[in-house]
C-alpha cells in the first residue's frame, strides 16, 4: 500500500471535492481547504482553525502542501521581478511579475524547457525535460502572491512562460481553474490568458473545458516563413490554426477576439509587404495585434527590428483597421523579457548537444 501523501496543491476544487468524498468527508471541506491554502496562504494544517482536531490530524497523516522553493530573485530597474523556482527533480523554472499602472501581470511557466523548437526563443534552445504538475504551475502564483505582499495585487495571469501550455493540457487547465475559482484566486476569465504556438487538437478541446482569453504566437503571415520560425506550423498550418482559433472564440465566449503575438525580427518578418500580407490573412479573424520586439540571447542568429521598421509595420496594420500595439520591453536587464526565460533544464531531448555536434561538423 502506498504511503505517499496527497499534495493538495495538485487539486482544483473538483479534484479536491472528489478526494474528500473518497475519504469519507463532506465535499464542502474542499472549499475550506482552498481558502486556507490559496487565499490565506496557510500550509500548516494545525493553523486551519475551522477544521476539527480529528480532521487536522488526518490531514497531517495523509496530505501535504508542497510549495516551490525560491532559489533566486531579481528585480529589474523597471520594477519587473523574476523568481527562479527549484523543483523536486532538480530542474528549475522561472516566473515573472510585470507591474503596470493599472494592473500587475504574472507570467507563468507550464513546462521545464519547451517541447517545441521555435527558432527565435531562448527557452526553446534548452530542450525539454517534462511537464509541470498542477502544484508546480499554481505554485508560481502562490509564491509570487506571497513574495509581493499585501500591497501589490496580481490582476492578470498569462500562460506565456517556459513551455507550450497546450502540450501540458490537463495540468494547465486544472491550474487555470484554480486561478478562476472564487475560493482560490478569483481572477476574471478576461484576465487569465493562455498563449499557444498552435497545437490545434488541444485548442479544439480547450473550448469544451474552460473559458479564458486566447493569445496566438503567430510571428509570420505565411506558411513558408512560419515553418522556419515556428516548426509546429509544419504539422498544423496557418489556415487550420486560424479556423481553430475562430472556433474557440465563437458561441458567446467571455472573450470574442484573439491576441495575435508577433515577434519583430530584423529583415526576417518585419517588411511592409509582410505587414500587408498579415492584414489580408487576419481580415476575417476578430483580433488585436501585439508587436513584440525580439529579445536577443547568446548565440541567436537574429536581431531586433529597428524602431522605424516596427513603427512602419504598426502603422500599416492600423491603417487596415487593426488595433495594434507595440509591447514595451520589460525586465530585459534581468533576462525576464519575452523569449528570454531559461531556468535550468535537464534536457532529455539532447537538443543543445545535437546543435553543437552539427556546428562542429560544419
Amino acid at each position: 500500500m502506498s504511503t505517499k501523501k496527497q499534495n493538495l496543491f495538485d487539486l482544483d476544487r473538483k479534484g479536491m471535492e472528489a478526494f474528500f468524498v473518497e475519504m469519507g468527508e463532506k465535499p464542502f471541506r474542499a472549499r475550506q481547504l482552498l481558502k486556507w491554502i490559496h487565499q490565506q496562504r496557510v500550509t500548516d494544517f494545525d493553523e486551519m482553525t475551522n477544521l476539527s482536531k480529528a480532521l487536522r490530524a488526518w490531514l497531517k497523516e495523509h496530505c501535504e502542501v508542497l510549495v516551490p522553493e525560491v532559489v533566486f530573485e531579481q528585480t529589474s530597474k523597471d520594477g519587473t521581478r523574476k523568481w527562479l523556482l527549484q523543483l523536486g527533480c532538480n530542474n528549475r523554472v522561472e516566473a515573472v511579475f510585470i507591474p503596470e499602472q493599472n494592473r500587475g501581470t504574472l507570467c507563468v511557466s507550464s513546462q521545464v524547457g519547451c517541447a517545441l523548437e521555435c527558432s527565435f526563443c531562448s527557452t526553446a534552445q534548452q530542450g525539454f525535460n517534462r511537464n509541470l504538475s498542477v502544484a508546480e504551475i499554481i505554485g508560481q502564483l502562490w509564491v509570487a502572491t506571497r513574495e509581493l505582499g499585501e500591497d501589490v495585487r496580481i490582476s492578470n495571469v498569462v500562460m506565456m512562460g517556459m513551455g507550450e501550455p497546450l502540450l501540458n493540457f490537463n495540468n494547465v487547465v486544472a491550474a487555470m481553474q484554480l486561478m478562476l475559482d472564487d475560493f482560490a484566486y478569483g481572477l476574471s476569465k478576461r484576465r487569465v490568458t493562455i498563449s499557444t504556438s498552435g497545437v490545434v487538437p488541444a485548442l479544439d478541446r480547450l473550448k469544451e473545458e474552460i473559458d479564458v482569453a486566447l493569445a496566438l504566437s503567430l510571428h509570420a503571415p505565411n506558411d513558408e516563413l512560419r515553418d522556419e520560425l515556428v516548426p509546429i506550423n509544419q504539422k498544423y498550418p496557418i489556415k487550420m490554426l486560424l479556423e481553430s482559433c475562430k472556433n474557440y472564440i465563437s458561441g458567446g465566449r467571455e472573450r470574442n477576439s484573439i491576441t495575435i503575438e508577433y515577434v519583430m525580427i530584423d529583415k526576417v518578418n518585419d517588411t511592409p509587404e509582410l505587414a500587408l500580407e498579415l492584414a489580408r490573412l487576419l481580415k476575417d479573424v476578430p483580433s488585436k495585434i501585439n508587436l513584440i520586439p525580439f529579445n536577443p540571447y547568446p548565440g541567436s542568429p537574429y536581431r531586433c527590428s529597428s524602431r522605424n521598421a516596427m513603427e512602419r509595420f504598426k502603422s500599416i496594420l492600423q491603417e487596415k483597421g487593426f488595433v495594434t500595439t507595440r509591447r514595451k520591453t520589460r525586465g530585459d536587464d534581468i533576462d525576464a523579457a519575452c523569449g528570454q526565460l531559461v531556468g535550468r533544464v535537464k534536457d532529455k531531448t539532447k537538443r543543445q548537444l545535437k546543435k553543437e555536434l552539427k556546428q562542429e561538423a560544419v
